[in-house]
């Protein structure tokens, strides 16, 4: 059975990867390929309500592990009831975010270890790895500065720039042990030169 490939997309917060998702897709399907875009925490209904959950400024405390195992709660849901049954139709996924994620954020922001992510990781989707990653890298500055310009912020962008610091730095190292895997794109570059380079990428898919 012809089998989709599985494209995620990675990087801290005010990176452009909404408005890159949509350009690689748009490239991938001008080559006859079906694509079907998502996103962590999410990709289902149920994923959804754990996203909001996750999300949102509650009274309660969000102690880190719990934060944890509600994004792989999440994951476990959008990997068997979306992302396989579409690359076993043959369908390409693009992702915004996966479990680098939860090693960039829950491992590198709130410092839990990252060998029980990768068991997490390992007992939720098994084998099923991204065939590449795309990391929209750019300052915490940067990052912060533009989405700050997007509305009312979830409980994630409240963070202190140290908090992301630790985040990009994470990505950098992940990026850094997988050159295979993945891809690092200049998200402080005007748009057209970033989409100039997912053009590139789609080219080579």
């Amino acid at each position: 059975m012809q089998t989709g490939k599985f494209i995620t997309f990675e990087g801290i917060e005010g990176v452009g990867k909404s408005t890159n998702i949509a350009h690689l897709t748009q490239a991938i399907e001008r080559r006859g390929h079906t694509v079907l875009t998502t996103r962590e925490p999410g990709g289902t209904p149920m994923a959804e309500r754990i996203r909001e959950l996750v999300a949102e400024h509650g009274d309660e405390a969000m102690p880190d592990i719990a934060e944890l195992l509600l994004v792989f709660a999440s994951r476990a849901l959008h990997v068997n009831n979306v992302i396989r049954p579409a690359l076993a139709a043959g369908t390409w996924v693009i992702c915004d975010r996966f479990t680098d994620s939860s090693r960039a954020y829950q491992g590198g922001g709130r410092g839990l270890p990252q060998e029980d992510i990768n068991l997490l990781a390992k007992w939720v989707h098994g084998d099923l790895r991204p065939d590449l990653t795309i990391l929209l890298d750019a300052p915490v500055e940067t990052g912060m500065s533009r989405a700050g310009q997007r509305g009312a912020p979830d409980r994630w962008e409240l963070e202190r720039s140290e908090f992301f610091m630790r985040v990009r730095a994470t990505y950098l190292q992940l990026a850094e042990a997988e050159p295979d895997r993945f891809i690092i794109v200049d998200a402080t570059q005007d748009l057209a030169t970033v989409q100039q380079a997912i053009g590139a990428i789609a080219d080579a898919l």
